[in-house]
């Protein structure tokens, strides 16, 4: 198996792009899944890819974007002919990851989520600005080839762009918590883990499939995910939940029932939209936290043992030389850079 420093080396580049085109057309393929017609268009609630190619630019770099487009392009190829206007997809589908990418390095983002401006920028830059740019232009291809009346741009540019955005919220913190994940978690922490897991599946299904409408109860699971096992919790407590809802949402039942297409979108997406957030930022917050009682608990031991040896007269011992990483997050003065 190639691992994640493998593919980070410079002849990487050459492993990289098959990898990265086989992980978003797997992705595509299980998107494609369950779909929804929305103004005679095929929309799909929740667009997996997108999420991948904003992840493997995070870990892999910019140059792996070649995968992004030969996935997409065998993602389009599986559903139509080949045709020019594939090309223009192909550009939508290719630039939204990329542009997300370029604005979250901007930004400085970190991809252990480890700050509350990264899930903001993650949400705001990466999902919901970015992604404009697929769905502006794969629906606007659809409107000048004639495949959609100009009366459809609008609902089907809503439901292309809330399921690029989707994707992005959900799967893109899933595979940067794999990326960094390190040790797996203490034996007395298994059995709370195990204890959410057995409640999730008893509440998520019944929310989701109640007749009447209960997705409320999903809530207080991702909130008690996020406070336990921030996003390690929150992420892989999201995620099955989205796919659930989604489900129930293709098929018209549960908490869907007795709704039109446009409605099943509004609110399958208000929903895995709010879960999304609520998991991402909450987690965020929680990890900015706990960094920062850390950072102040040993500032306080070095503090103490400062003096500690000018009460024995001695001189208190050298101090670490800080991380260009710590000087970056350390705030600055006005005017200055």
């Amino acid at each position: 198996m190639v691992g994640i420093e493998d593919l980070r080396r410079p002849g990487g580049i050459i492993v990289q792009v098959p990898v990265v085109a086989a992980c978003y057309y797997a992705a595509a393929r299980l998107g494609l899944l369950r779909e929804l017609s929305v103004e005679g268009a095929v929309v799909t609630p929740v667009w997996p890819p997108t999420g991948v190619a904003v992840a493997a630019l995070l870990i892999l770099g910019l140059r792996c974007w070649p995968g992004i487009t030969l996935g997409a392009f065998f993602a389009v190829l599986s559903l139509t002919s080949p045709d020019v206007e594939i090309l223009g997809v192909l550009f939508g589908n290719t630039a939204a990851p990329l542009c997300a990418a370029l604005l979250l390095r901007r930004a400085g983002f970190r991809t252990d989520l480890s700050r509350l401006r990264d899930g903001l920028a993650l949400v705001f830059l990466a999902a919901l600005a970015s992604m404009l740019i697929s769905a502006t232009i794969g629906v606007g291809l659809l409107v000048l080839t004639d495949g959609l009346p100009a009366r459809g741009f609008w609902p089907v540019w809503l439901a292309w762009w809330v399921g690029d955005a989707m994707g992005v919220l959900i799967v893109t913190p899933l595979l940067l918590l794999l990326c960094h994940a390190r040790r797996p978690l203490p034996l007395g922490r298994w059995k709370e883990a195990t204890a959410l897991g057995a409640v999730a599946c008893l509440v998520v299904p019944l929310a989701v499939f109640s007749s009447i409408s209960l997705l409320f109860l999903v809530y207080p699971i991702v909130i008690w995910a996020a406070l336990r096992f921030q996003l390690v919790g929150s992420a892989l407590c999201a995620l099955p939940t989205s796919v659930v809802a989604t489900i129930a949402a293709t098929d018209g039942v549960g908490g869907f029932t007795g709704l039109d297409r446009i409605e099943v979108m509004l609110k399958l997406q208000a929903f895995n939209g709010a879960m999304a957030l609520t998991a991402l930022l909450l987690s965020a917050v929680i990890i900015e936290q706990r960094n920062t009682r850390r950072s102040v608990e040993k500032a306080c031991q070095e503090l103490v043992e400062v003096l500690e040896h000018l009460t024995a007269g001695e001189a208190p011992p050298p101090r670490p030389r800080p991380s260009p990483a710590a000087d970056n997050d350390r705030p600055r003065p006005p005017g200055t850079r």
